[in-house]
């Protein structure tokens, strides 16, 4: 693009339109023809503008002009058919876009050089300090993870840091960026951030110090009353009605509004926050909480739902605020709970009540912990019989509102995986060995800071041997799927042999993507190594981590049938596997039975309490089945007997090809 000199005549159609500048010779456009747009403008350092063709139409149909009104520049580039009208005080040190509107703003600014949010450092998890993650433009919960929870790796904490400050170093500027397409109105200060293309900033009380990353496929919408400071907002995120944010990363397609407070948190790919307070948390993908008298602290959650009027405790004041909590994947807070921390709340439970012992059931997934008489009771694996947890584990995925096709976070949506496999495999030996060491016939078993009633021991072993044998059950029917007809045993066997190594050992859930710890420590020494040298290599070697996942998946499920079902997978027949997949259609059919008759409790004679309120029981009915539907027509009801059928068929249909 070629900028050109104003002529003295240019120059003089400027000055008549109440234009003024110290030095007209820093004055450059691309298109005097269009200077007819610019007026009361007062031009300083060095200035230069594009083209003033088009015209924006407002909602209602009002229409304005591109081009400069009312405003100050400092040092500032605009692109062709950008409005800029009404600054109160100025626009410095910026490069503004094509095709902007920037209309009744008091002062957008950068002063001096700046990282626009890159390389601050944010104290989640623990207050004071020792877990700090810095942020960068393309932060993703993985690297997160690992610079929080890493911290007995020193040399791969340091490579980390290293490598996100040569990032920041790399975006440092003194110039701020506007890109095209951006709207800005009725905002107050901007300072220091940098503005991808077609993000809408509406009404926002200050932004300073931060990286607005939208772009044309998942645009950013940040709006009335907001105030940010030393942040980071992803793409596709809105940030909304007086949400104050200081020292905060917003992932992909968060939204945060209805007055959100939150410092030194990060939050990743689809989080939901309203009306509640957040302080120092890790909020990995799906974390949702909606209620003014939610306080989340100092707390590691994923795919997680806060009820309302849930709190914890990091402060037992003594040493200060240092405590840290851990809520694995999938696990909720009813209303008016309390977790006093530390403690950690195994995968997908349930808390319920006030917890004030320290409890540790991250080896006992799918369990309530329920408070009564100021004791923690816990009743293992009866969550995997909840309808609720099913729906949760159908609606991820769906809800997912990335539309940017460059995906930050790595996300596994499985309910049942290697990791929840291995904590059910050890949940069944602590649950057997507390039988054998109190004896089968006591009443209550203590184990870490909680209770257990002798009918919930017996029930969680059957709950999570029927778990493990659907997981496996799937695994292997889901191997032979195009096994042909016929085959002999030892084709059987080769269809049946992993095709990498990969996958043995413990697993762990690195903020929303599961994976063998193995390849992560793999990983890991090679960025203390330095073989693994840049930050977005490290983001890559995630992403190409998990898209391996099925495989690693059926590595690790294949060694796990000679100790579950007592069948040597390099010796096994097709009897073995006809064996496994009868049990295996008790287990799913059983399972989805629970979850059928769980789902029926909420179309009872007590769920029908306040329906049909001035009638008779038939009106009562008649006006629940209206405003709920009936239970046999309900979407999940029918799922789950489609599930059946199709499980059923599935089952009979690989016994079938096995039996000729």
């Amino acid at each position: 693009m070629e900028y050109k000199n104003l002529t003295q005549s240019e120059i003089g159609i400027l000055v008549e339109a109440g234009c003024k500048s110290e030095d007209w010779s820093r004055v450059k456009t691309t298109a005097p023809e269009t200077l007819k747009y610019i007026r009361n403008v007062r031009f300083s350092g060095d200035v230069l503008f594009g083209r003033f063709d088009a015209a924006f139409t407002l909602p209602g149909g009002l229409q304005k002009h591109s081009g400069l009104r009312d405003v100050t520049l400092h040092n500032v580039t605009v692109g062709d058919n950008t409005l800029v009208e009404n600054i109160t005080d100025y626009i410095a040190n910026y490069n503004i876009g094509s095709d902007c509107y920037i209309e009744n703003v008091d002062l957008i600014y950068t002063d001096g050089q700046c990282r626009f949010g890159n390389g601050i450092e944010v104290a989640v998890l623990n207050e004071t300090g020792g877990r700090e993650v810095r942020i960068y433009d393309r932060l993703s919960a993985q690297t997160a993870y690992i610079l929080a929870m890493y911290r007995h790796q020193p040399e791969v904490i340091s490579a980390l840091d290293r490598m996100i400050e040569d990032y920041a170093a790399s975006v440092e500027n003194e110039r701020g960026t506007i890109g095209d397409r951006v709207k800005i109105r009725n905002t107050k200060v901007i300072h220091g951030v940098r503005i991808g293309d077609c993000a809408n900033i509406s009404g926002t009380s200050r932004l300073r110090n931060g990286s607005i990353n939208s772009n044309a496929s998942a645009p950013v919408r940040v709006g009335h009353g907001v105030i940010a400071d030393d942040f980071i907002i992803s793409s596709g995120a809105k940030v909304e009605d007086n949400t104050m944010l200081t020292r905060c990363f917003i992932g992909q397609c968060c939204t945060l509004g209805h007055g959100y407070s939150a410092s030194d948190s990060l939050f990743f790919s689809n989080c939901q926050g309203e009306n509640g307070e957040a302080c120092a948390i890790f909020a990995g993908p799906f974390t949702v909480t909606h209620h003014k008298s939610t306080l989340l602290i100092a707390g590691m959650f994923s795919f997680m739902n806060a009820g309302s009027g849930s709190n914890q405790s990091n402060h037992m004041y003594k040493l200060g605020p240092i405590h840290q909590g851990i809520l694995e994947r999938g696990a909720k807070t009813s209303s008016d709970s309390y977790i006093l921390w530390p403690s950690r709340i195994g995968a997908f439970s349930l808390v319920m009540g006030r917890h004030v012992t320290h409890s540790d059931t991250s080896n006992l997934p799918f369990s309530y912990l329920i408070e009564q008489q100021n004791s923690t009771f816990l009743v293992p694996g009866v969550n995997l019989r909840s309808v609720g947890t099913i729906r949760d584990a159908q609606k991820w995925p769906r809800r997912d509102a990335r539309k940017d096709p460059d995906r930050l976070d790595c996300i596994n949506y499985n309910l049942l995986s290697p990791f929840t496999i291995q904590k059910m495999l050890k949940g069944i030996k602590l649950l057997r060995n507390l039988q054998y060491s109190s004896g089968e016939l006591s009443d209550v078993y203590a184990y870490h800071s909680t209770k257990i009633r002798n009918s919930s021991l017996r029930n969680g072993i059957r709950f999570y041997e029927t778990a493990i044998t659907k997981f496996l059950g799937n695994s292997i029917i889901k191997k032979l799927e195009n096994l042909p007809s016929g085959a002999s045993d030892e084709e059987l066997r080769e269809a049946l042999k992993p095709t990498v190594e990969a996958g043995t050992g413990n697993w762990v859930d690195i903020s929303g993507m599961i994976a063998p710890k193995a390849l992560v420590d793999s990983l890991l020494a090679k960025v203390a190594s330095g073989e693994v040298a840049s930050i977005e290599d490290v983001r890559e070697a995630f992403a190409d981590m998990h898209s391996h996942y099925y495989e690693y998946e059926w590595t690790w499920a294949y060694g796990e049938y000679k100790d579950f079902f007592g069948v040597d997978m390099e010796t096994i027949t097709k009897a073995d596997v006809i064996d496994i997949v009868c049990k295996w259609k008790e287990a799913v059919i059983g399972l989805d039975r629970q979850l059928y008759e769980d789902a029926r409790k909420e179309f009872s004679l007590a769920a029908m309490t306040g329906f049909g309120a001035d009638g008779s029981k038939i009106e009562k009915e008649q006006d629940f089945e209206q405003v709920r539907g009936d239970f046999e027509s309900n979407s999940f009801v029918t799922a789950v007997l489609d599930h059946i059928r199709v499980k059923e068929a599935l089952g009979d249909e690989l016994i079938s090809r096995l039996s000729h």
